[in-house]
Order: C-alpha cells, then sequence, then structure tokens
C-alpha cells in the first residue's frame, strides 16, 4: 500500500521579475518626481509672479511682486517635503507611511497655496502703499506670470512622490547601520583573536583600549566571545 502524500508546506511567495522591476521603477520615479517638483518650487517662487502700476504724486511707478512676497507657504512646503522624500529610506513600517504621507501632504499644499497665489495682488498693494505713502493705495494694470503654475507643477510631482511612497515604500529599502555594526563587530573580534595584552606592558593596555577592548577582562570571557 502506498503511503499517502503527505503535504509540504508552501514555499513563501516570491514576487515576480515585473513585480520587482515595477518596484525599482517607483522609487526612480519617486526619487526623480520629490527632487524635481522641489527645485521647480524652489525656482518658481523666487521668480515674479505678479507686476502692476501704483499711482503717486508723480505719475505711476511699475510694481513687481515675486513668488516668496506673495506667499512663503509653497517654499517652506517644498523644503519639507524635500526632507520627507530622504527621511522615507531612515525610516520603517509606520514610520515610513506616516512620512509618505507628510510627503503627499507638502505636495498638495504647494499646488493649494500655488494657485491661491496665481491671482493675489495683496503684496503689490503693500508695495504701492509704500512708495505713496498712502495706507489704501491702489494698484493698476495688473498682470500675472506663468511661474506660480509653474510651481504648482512642482507641487504635483510632490504629490506623485507621496502617493508612491504610500503605494510602494514598504519595499523599498532603508538606511541602517547593521552593515556597520557587523563590520565592526568582525575587525573588533579578528583584532581580539590576538594574544591577550600584558598588563605589565602599558603600551599594550591603550592599544586594547584603542580597539574597543576591555584589557580587564578575563581571557577565558574572551575566549568564549570569539567562540560566540
Amino acid at each position: 500500500m502506498t503511503a499517502a502524500a503527505v503535504p509540504q508546506p508552501r514555499a513563501e511567495h516570491e514576487p515576480s521579475a515585473s513585480a520587482v522591476r515595477g518596484r525599482r521603477s517607483s522609487l526612480a520615479i519617486a526619487l526623480l518626481a520629490g527632487a524635481l517638483g522641489a527645485a521647480l518650487v524652489l525656482l518658481a517662487t523666487s521668480r515674479k509672479w505678479a507686476e502692476g502700476t501704483a499711482a503717486v504724486a508723480q505719475g505711476s511707478l511699475p510694481q513687481s511682486a515675486n513668488g516668496d512676497d506673495i506667499t512663503g507657504l509653497p517654499g517652506a512646503l517644498a523644503v519639507v517635503g524635500l526632507a520627507a522624500l530622504v527621511a522615507v529610506f531612515a525610516v520603517r513600517r509606520l514610520g515610513r507611511v506616516v512620512v509618505s504621507a507628510l510627503l503627499a501632504l507638502c505636495g498638495a499644499g504647494v499646488v493649494v497655496s500655488s494657485a491661491l497665489g496665481a491671482s493675489d495682488k495683496a503684496a503689490l498693494e503693500e508695495k504701492a502703499s509704500k512708495v505713496s505713502g498712502l495706507t489704501h493705495s491702489p494698484i493698476h494694470d495688473v498682470a500675472y506670470t506663468p511661474w506660480p503654475w509653474v510651481a504648482a507643477a512642482g507641487g504635483v510631482l510632490l504629490l506623485l512622490a507621496g502617493v508612491l511612497a504610500l503605494g510602494y515604500g514598504r519595499h523599498w529599502p532603508a538606511m541602517s547601520g547593521r552593515y556597520e555594526r557587523a563590520g565592526t563587530t568582525g575587525l573588533a573580534r579578528t583584532r581580539r583573536g590576538g594574544p591577550a595584552p600584558d598588563p605589565d606592558r602599558p603600551e599594550e593596555l591603550w592599544k586594547a583600549l584603542d580597539r574597543g577592548e576591555d584589557p580587564t577582562e578575563a581571557p577565558e570571557r574572551q575566549e568564549a566571545e570569539r567562540g560566540a
């Protein structure tokens, strides 16, 4: 009688080649989108967003306002988003989800604040009041540049990076001191492989301390550590 086949435990599911390529692509796209998005926002906020003319006693004076004059929120969010993009690789599990969500929120905030600043003339009116000496000086012939929408596009890229991090971040690598610690431990064990320092020779004791060893440790314990 043939013995019944014993069911074997199923091997852990290995990701397919396409899944691995997708994870690598998501990482590359997120890094590129996040870095490019932050750069676009910082560049756009340093450029002219609006211009107009202020009426003064001598006639009229042209006035202009950069993105930072109108709103400092997009630039600040771009810096925070860039820091969050880097921090994604420094944390794991729940921390990575939180940082990824922060990155996405920074991108969304850049889009909203840039869109609102695209038609804002408060900064121009403030400048007009300064040059005219009036509390509420009107500004005329107001025109807006495309730079607010460039900043908004950068915010979209930051948002994309955050969404990718939320969706695929759990598969991305993380920075860790594990390999450095392992290498350091191995090196220390190799160095401990030599003879124990002679307590009658102070120079050997100092060398042992420099190597991170305890020169007062019993040789039996050192041997046990080397065997471990």
